[in-house]
Parts: structure tokens; C-alpha cells; sequence
């Protein structure tokens, strides 16, 4: 047996610890030093402890290595000694964080001249990283003493590890008394404001970018933890400071002062973007504003906008004067003046203070006609989805943003007294888009000349899809909405023969382009359902050629039954899932999967199964949710499947096997039947096909969502488990998302 042989292995890192001249150097040679380390090897925890290891750990992480060697072992020990500090020990903690010394050893790397070594620059932020979370108190109180270290820190910003420092400081800090004083502490260390300066045109692109996206993080950082902890007595003071109109004003100036270089729009326009993402308000409200179609759940501060609407003209001549840029060579040719990703930023900002609905906004972007130049960019760069998919937000926003204006529009901070009702700014929006722009010409004129592009044997352009999308939004607006009116209106004020190409492009021309985006597709799925398990899909609603059905509504496929719980198609479908599934009660005792069992070696034939989880939702009205688990099990070489000793439903396991397998779900009837189906009886099928078993489950819907801790259900002697179930409802779309275990 194994146990008559010593396979009993003994570290060398404890026969070198035998030694009493022993090294540091010759420990960190050993392949597994660290894994003694994080198993915490008393020995070795020890010696590294001692004074003059801790020293020489140090150095390793904040010391150029000589440069006579070889690259690829030079920074061998310091990244040793890196994870060595950070293998969050406590006996290295709390000597690394109670030893002045070492701190100030450690600290002395921030006062070396720029640019740091990238790579040394990352150990020391992971050091200093883990001491903040780990020595929290001790660590802070050191630098709090050095009145240098904001300054030594943003002196180093162009090394990203940097970066990661201050974020650090503000997340890592726990408990919250004390976090909010390391908060007041960089305030008033005008932590904000200095790192606003460095997006002047004048500094270094690096140095740029990286203080961008911290601004950008510590935002996103802020709100969240603001969120977290509703309970919080003081506002985040960086926060305040961010979104402040002083402190906005001083972003756009750096941004447009003196030259103006892609590089400093492009940053100072992140940051703007992300001060006005929206704030989540937690999930159940997330889920309600989700289900109704609208991504912003608060109103954004009216500082904030009040800032960037002086700004407006200059974001304008951008998209008429970018800065220069030389021809490219792309897959389509050559095109001589990209876009660029300082216009293709200019357009996100324009769709996203759109979304906002402010009125002043709205009214300084109708007077500078921004979206007529959006849109003729739209046209020109018809290769650009990035470009198409901004347009496209800015023109859904003017059209659909009314709907949502009684979530958006109460309240903007801090100018009450200036707000006007959304209706005024959205009349001059629409009319704007369908006079000035004439959008609808437009896209007339740019559907008929893709016709002919493509009849000459061309490629369709790239913007095609976008176009039908927004053709789609006008279609939709005219048929119901709050500006259906206006909409309408100016429709008829249309020339004649323009009014009678758009009357003729909708019923045929979208109406067909939409029927081949939606049943083409769904066929394409159904065939490779067919082709996977052998399924005839008659059951599947027919297709919805309503004009409004866009491509968001191929999520629907074979999700949705318009049918009420209480009605006779709902009875038909109980009945039909009664007579076929046996249903097993959580309460009941269960198999202990982890359980020892007997090993039987007397087989003859080795096996291996594969399972397939195949799931069907069905929407049977808005209380509840009806899931079919199909379980497919195929073998490699026994020739009998060996599960199948089970009963199913509330027949005789001989009934089961005289019942072929691989039968999809029971249909049920949709509106318009006469009756509802009963269960097929599947074609046979070649041997190699997976059989299918199936199961049901059913789950009651509340307020549009699902949520179970547990269920299972036996299907065919195949127990599944399922756990962790979220489940999202609404009108035209069905999201799963569970944990599954089949034994």
C-alpha cells in the first residue's frame, strides 16, 4: 500500500532555517517561499520579521536594481519581496506598519525625482495599499505628518500605480468616523482642485489621462459609498467639490484655454460625462425604471449643467473645427479627415445632456442647431457605428423623453426657481428635428440612394441599421406618445410628395425591412434549435409584424403568452403539466449529494454522461412565470441510458419506456386557438440525437421580478437543483439567471 513508502515531503526552506548563517536572499531562491509564507510557516514568519529582513524587503521594492542584469531576473526579488509584504500576515503587518523606520524607508521612494520605475511604483503601492487596509490608523496618522505626500503623490501621476494610491485612500479606509476625516483631510489638501489643474492643455497627455480617470473613479467611488451608507451624518466633501459650478467651470477652462489638443477635450469630457451618469437608488427601483424603458434614475445637478451650458458654443465649433488629423487607411479606403474621438466625445456629451431635459440646455442647444451637425456627421461617416449609436440616443431622447419627464424632471438641484415644464423645450426639440433638420427627408433621400448603391452590385452602407432604428422611433411617436400631436402636425405640413414617399416607405419599405430583421432571425433560431435537438417548433407565437416591432423585440421570441391565469388555456396547461410531472416538495427529505457511497467495480462497461440544460419561459398573464427544464443526457458507450430507473410524472417507469424521449414541451394554446394542444407525440429521431427529458417548474410573479432561494424537481430519475433564482418581467422581455446542479 502507498503508506509503506515515506512520501512525506519536507520543505528546504526548513533545513535552511536549521542554518545559523542563512540569508534572506537564499530563502527568496526557494520556489516555495511564498507558500510557505501564506502557510504560515512560524519558522520562517520569524526570521523574516527580524529588523534586517524587514529592511532589506524594503529596499528590494524601493531600489533600482543594478542594471548589469539580466532582464528577466532583475526584478525577480523585488516582486519576491513585494508579495512577501503583502501576503497579509500579521506579524509582517504589524512591524511594517509599527516600525517608523521602515515607514519612512518605504516613504522616501515618493521623494526620488520623476519618472519612477512603473514597475517599482506598482510594489510600493501595493504595499502601502494593504498597510492602509490592514494598519488603517497607524498608517494614516504617518502621512497625515507629511504635508508633502499630496503633492509628491500628483507629482508622480503620470505612473498609474499613483492612481491606485489615492483611490486607496478613499475606499480602504474603514471605520466611517475615520474615513470621513481622511475625506476632510484631502479636501482640504485640495486634493480636487489639483488634480482639475493637471487637465490644462498645456501638461502631459500622461498626466492627463491618468488624472481623468481618477476624477472619474473617485466619483463613481462616492456615490456608490454614498448609497451604501444612506445613514452618513456628512456629505462627501470630494463629491461636493466635484460637482460644484466652480469646479466645473475650472475643468471646461483648462479644457478650451490656449490650444486645444484631442487629447485634454477628450479627458476633461470624461469626467463631464461621468458627473452626469445617473445615481442608483437601489435595485427595486433600478428594476422599475429598467422595466418602463429608462436608464437614468435622478435628476443631475443643476450646477453641473449651469456650468457646461456657456460652454455649449465651444463643444459646437469642435464638431466644425476638430484638431487635425492625418488620413487613415481603413478596411472601406482611405478616408481623408477622420472623425475623431474628440467629436465622437463632443456627440456622447450632446446625448447625454439630452437625457437630462434640462429646459436651458435644451433651448441653447436648439438655438446653435447642434443637432443638424450631428446629424449631417451621421450621414457623412457612414462607416462610424460609434458615431450612428450616439445620433441615435440624441434623437430616441427629444422623441421619447417626455414619457419619463414625471421621473427626471422634478427638482433639478439647486435651481428650483428655473425650472420649466419639460413640454416647452421638448415642442421646440421636436420641431427642430423634423424643420431645421428634416430628419424625415433625410432619411428618404439616404434610404433610396443605399437602394441604388446596392443595386449597382455596392455594399449596403454601414449606417443602414441605425437609420432603420430611428425610422422606426418616428413611426412609434406617431402612433402614441406625447408629442403623437406635434408629430403628426408636422408630418402634414410635409410637401406632398415628400409626405406621400414617407406614407409609402413606412408601409412597405420599413414594414418589410423590419419583417426580415425579426422573422428571418427567429427562423435562423429555430433551425439551429432543430438542428441541435430535433425540435418542430409549431408551438412558437407567429411573428408580430406591427411596424413597431424593432430589433430590441427579438428578445420576445417564444417568451411571451397573452393569456389570463383563470382562463381556459391556463386550466388546459395545468391539466396538461399535471398528468406528465410528478412534483417533489422542498420539504422532503433529499439525497445528500456529498454523501459516501458503495463503489461497485463489477461494471463492465465504462460510461461518461453529459447533461444539456435546455429551459423554456412561458408568461402565462402577470402572476406567473412557467419554466419547462428539458435535460438531455447523452452516453459515450453504454447503451442503455442509466438514469432512466426514475419515475416520471405519474406513470409506471414501464409507461416511460414505452414513451419515446426527446419530445419538446407540451404546447399551449395562444390567443386565437380554438383549444389548447395536447402533447405531441415526437417523430422518432436518429439513435446519436440527445434525448430529452423534461420538468416543469412554476414561479409567482411579484412586481415584475422573481425572486426563490431554492427548488427541485426530479425529471426522469434526474434530480435538478436550483438555487439563487433572480428572475426580470416585463412586457416585451424575460431575464433568467439561476444557479443549476444535475445529479
Amino acid at each position: 500500500m502507498f503508506w509503506k513508502f515515506d512520501l512525506h515531503t519536507t520543505s528546504h526552506i526548513d533545513q535552511l532555517l536549521d542554518r545559523e548563517d542563512v540569508t534572506l536572499r537564499e530563502l527568496m531562491e526557494e520556489e516555495d517561499v511564498l507558500q510557505e509564507c501564506k502557510a504560515q510557516n512560524r519558522r520562517l514568519l520569524l526570521f523574516l520579521s527580524q529588523d534586517h529582513c524587514m529592511q532589506e524587503l524594503v529596499s528590494l521594492i524601493t531600489e533600482e536594481p543594478p542594471a548589469d542584469l539580466e532582464e528577466k531576473t532583475r526584478f525577480k526579488f523585488p516582486n519576491i519581496a513585494c508579495e512577501l509584504l503583502i501576503s497579509d500576515m500579521t506579524v509582517i503587518n504589524d512591524k511594517l506598519g509599527g516600525d517608523e523606520s521602515l515607514l519612512e524607508k518605504l516613504y522616501s521612494f515618493l521623494e526620488r525625482d520623476p519618472p519612477l520605475n512603473p514597475l517599482l511604483a506598482s510594489f510600493f503601492s501595493k504595499t502601502i495599499g494593504n498597510l492602509i487596509a490592514r494598519k488603517t490608523e497607524q498608517v494614516i496618522s504617518f502621512l497625515r505628518k507629511k504635508h508633502s505626500f499630496i503633492s509628491l503623490v500628483l507629482n508622480h501621476i503620470d505612473a498609474s500605480a499613483m492612481m491606485d494610491l489615492l483611490l486607496r485612500l478613499i475606499s480602504c479606509v474603514e471605520p466611517a468616523p475615520l474615513r470621513q476625516e481622511v475625506l476632510n483631510w484631502l479636501n482640504e489638501e485640495r486634493l480636487i482642485q489639483r488634480l482639475t489643474e493637471l487637465m490644462h492643455t498645456g501638461r502631459d497627455e500622461e498626466r492627463q489621462s491618468n488624472a481623468s480617470q481618477t476624477l472619474c473613479d473617485i466619483i463613481r467611488l462616492s456615490r456608490d459609498q454614498a448609497n451604501q451608507m444612506p445613514e452618513a451624518t456628512e456629505p462627501d466633501p470630494l463629491l461636493v467639490v466635484l460637482e460644484s459650478e466652480e469646479n466645473v467651470a475650472q475643468l471646461l477652462k483648462s479644457m478650451f484655454e490656449g490650444e486645444k489638443t484631442e487629447a485634454s477635450i477628450v479627458n476633461g469630457t470624461q469626467v463631464l460625462l461621468t458627473l452626469l451618469e445617473s445615481r442608483r437608488s437601489g435595485l427595486e427601483g433600478l428594476m422599475e425604471l429598467y422595466s418602463q424603458g429608462c436608464e437614468r434614475s435622478y435628476t443631475v445637478s443643476g450646477s453641473i449643467l449651469r456650468a457646461i451650458e456657456p460652454h455649449l458654443k465651444d463643444f459646437q465649433q469642435l464638431l466644425l473645427d476638430p484638431p487635425k488629423k492625418s488620413a487613415i487607411l481603413t478596411t472601406v479606403g482611405v478616408l481623408e479627415q477622420p472623425l475623431g474621438n474628440a467629436r465622437l466625445h463632443v456627440a456622447r456629451l450632446v446625448a447625454s445632456l439630452l437625457q437630462s431635459s434640462d429646459h436651458s440646455i435644451c433651448q441653447e442647444l436648439c438655438r446653435l442647431n447642434t443637432m443638424d451637425l450631428l446629424l449631417d456627421l451621421f450621414f457623412k461617416y457612414t462607416w462610424n457605428n460609434f458615431l450612428h449609436f450616439q445620433v441615435e440616443l440624441c434623437v430616441a431622447s427629444i422623441l421619447n423623453h417626455s414619457a419619463h419627464a414625471g421621473l427626471q424632471t422634478p427638482a433639478l438641484q439647486n435651481h428650483e426657481e428655473n425650472s420649466v415644464p419639460v413640454s416647452d423645450s421638448q415642442t421646440e426639440l421636436v420641431l427642430l428635428l423634423f424643420q431645421q433638420c428634416r430628419l424625415v427627408q433625410r432619411i428618404l433621400d439616404a434610404w433610396e440612394e443605399n437602394d441604388k448603391i446596392q443595386a449597382a452590385g455596392g455594399t449596403r452602407r454601414g449606417n443602414m441599421g441605425h437609420l432603420t432604428r430611428i425610422a422606426n422611433t418616428v413611426v412609434q411617436n406617431l402612433e402614441k406618445g406625447q408629442v403623437q400631436s406635434q408629430i403628426n402636425n408636422l408630418i402634414k405640413e410635409l410637401p406632398e410628395d415628400c409626405r406621400g414617399r414617407w406614407e409609402s416607405f413606412v408601409g412597405e419599405t420599413l414594414r418589410e425591412t423590419n419583417r426580415k430583421n425579426t422573422v428571418d432571425l427567429e427562423c435562423q433560431w429555430k433551425m439551429a434549435v432543430h438542428y441541435q435537438f430535433g425540435f418542430n417548433d409549431e408551438e412558437f407565437s407567429e411573428h408580430d409584424e406591427n411596424i413597431n416591432a424593432t430589433f430590441d423585440r427579438i428578445a420576445e421570441i417564444n417568451f411571451n403568452i397573452d393569456a389570463d391565469d383563470n382562463s381556459a388555456n391556463a386550466a388546459a396547461f395545468e391539466a396538461c403539466y399535471k398528468e406528465r410531472i410528478q412534483q417533489f416538495d422542498d420539504c422532503e427529505e433529499e439525497e445528500d449529494i456529498w454523501e459516501d457511497k458503495a463503489i461497485n467495480y463489477a461494471t463492465q462497461v465504462k460510461s461518461r454522461s453529459r447533461y444539456t440544460i435546455i429551459i423554456y419561459v412561458f408568461k402565462n398573464g402577470d402572476k406567473y412565470l412557467h419554466l419547462w427544464f428539458g435535460v438531455s443526457l447523452s452516453s459515450d458507450s453504454s447503451p442503455k441510458d442509466p438514469v432512466r430507473n426514475g419515475q416520471r410524472g405519474r406513470g409506471s417507469a414501464s409507461e416511460e419506456e414505452e414513451e419515446e424521449e426527446g419530445a419538446s414541451p407540451p404546447s399551449i394554446q395562444t390567443p386565437g386557438s380554438e383549444k389548447a394542444s395536447s402533447p405531441r407525440t415526437p417523430q422518432s429521431k436518429p439513435s446519436s440525437k440527445p434525448q430529452v427529458s423534461w420538468g416543469y417548474q412554476r414561479f409567482l410573479i411579484h412586481k415584475g421580478v422573481v425572486c426563490a432561494c431554492r427548488f427541485s424537481l426530479q425529471i426522469s430519475g434526474i434530480r435538478c437543483a436550483g438555487w439563487n433564482v433572480n428572475m426580470n418581467v416585463s412586457k416585451s422581455f424575460v431575464s433568467v439567471c439561476m444557479c443549476l446542479h444535475v445529479c
